[in-house]
Order: structure tokens, then C-alpha cells, then sequence
């Protein structure tokens, strides 16, 4: 893999770290950074940010469930570029709590890359993409739901990530691990949910 590749998830970072300023930042901004383009950057960006401390912000995990849910719509649907309705993309987020999310991600992110690497490229491609793609919309029904639940939340975000990860590096190892994840998820909340 070449440099580019091996530290994509890095980048996905860094592009978020220089797109943010002011007191808050609205998510057409945060979609800005990333390219609107880029759906799978776009689909790992809201997951880290449902998985970092930035979680706390109330709200945050029905907010993220709404735009991963709208992202693989349009990612089925093979559009080119993101649209999000303006009650979304006029959200804004902490642009405190969003650079600490940022910061406290870097060295899991790092240590994960280094792993990362094109392989299985099949499973990152149609059709066999398609199944993490409809678990992910499946998890994302759920997520709002989540909220009373500690954790589950930054829990089912942190699968959509390895998925969103395998894509971008294309490691269909990672994206196979991401599926057998992605399908256990409304079984163990629900397992939980009914009080074990």
C-alpha cells in the first residue's frame, strides 16, 4: 500500500481537524472538509464522532444515526455526491468537544492503520458490498433508540467505522469483521434491552 493509502484514516482526520473553527461548527461544514463526495470518509468521520468523547453532546447518536442512515441510502442509490436536508446540515456541534473527540481518536486510529492494508478487495465492491451496507442501515434504525442504553450507542457507531475503514482502505478483511459485528448488534441490544 502506498503512503497515501496506508494513513487514510489519518487523513480523514486531518481534513476534519482543518475544517473546523469558531465556537461551533455546522455539518454542511464538517461535509465540506470531507468532500461531499466522499461517502465513505463522510460515513467514518460520523461514526468516530459518535464514538469519541463528542458522544456526550445530547443528542448526538440520534443526530448520526439520521446521517449514516441518509449516507448509505444514497450509497445504494449510487449518487455522486451527499445531500442532507437543511434541518441536518444546519445542526451545529462544539467545536471544543468535536477537537478533544478529534485528538482522543488519533493514537486508536494510528495503531489501526498500521494493521490496514488492500486485500479481500472483493468485499469492498458490488455486490458483496451491498450486505454491510443494508446491516448498517438496519443498525442505524436502532441507533436513536440506543441513547438509553450506556454505550450501545459508541458501540454500533464504532462497527460502522471498521466498515467505513475497510472501504476506505480497501481491506475486506476488516469489512468482513465489520459485518459479522454490524449483524450481532440488534441481537445483543435487544438481548439487552430485555434485561439479559
Amino acid at each position: 500500500m502506498g503512503d497515501d493509502s496506508s494513513h487514510a484514516l489519518s487523513k480523514v482526520l486531518d481534513d476534519l481537524e482543518h475544517g473546523i473553527e469558531g465556537d461551533q461548527v455546522p455539518i454542511s461544514a464538517v461535509v465540506a472538509a470531507m468532500g461531499d463526495h466522499s461517502f465513505a470518509s463522510l460515513m467514518l468521520v460520523f461514526a468516530l464522532i459518535s464514538t469519541s468523547p463528542a458522544s456526550a453532546i445530547p443528542g448526538i447518536t440520534a443526530m448520526v444515526a439520521v446521517i449514516e442512515f441518509l449516507l448509505v441510502i444514497q450509497m445504494i442509490a449510487r449518487r455522486k455526491s451527499l445531500w442532507l436536508p437543511r434541518v441536518i446540515s444546519d445542526r451545529r456541534i462544539s467545536t471544543d468537544k468535536l477537537d478533544k473527540g478529534v485528538r482522543w481518536l488519533r493514537r486508536p486510529v494510528q495503531a489501526v492503520e498500521r494493521l490496514l492494508r488492500p486485500r479481500m478487495t472483493a468485499l469492498v465492491e458490488p455486490p458483496w458490498i451491498y450486505l454491510p451496507l443494508v446491516l448498517v442501515l438496519g443498525v442505524t434504525l436502532l441507533m436513536p433508540f440506543m441513547e438509553v442504553i450506556p454505550t450501545s450507542g459508541s458501540i454500533a457507531s464504532a462497527a460502522i467505522a471498521l466498515f467505513a475503514a475497510g472501504v476506505l482502505t480497501r481491506d475486506g478483511l476488516l469489512t468482513a469483521l465489520a459485518v459479522v459485528l454490524l449483524a450481532a448488534m440488534p441481537v445483543a441490544i435487544g438481548y439487552v434491552a430485555l434485561g439479559g
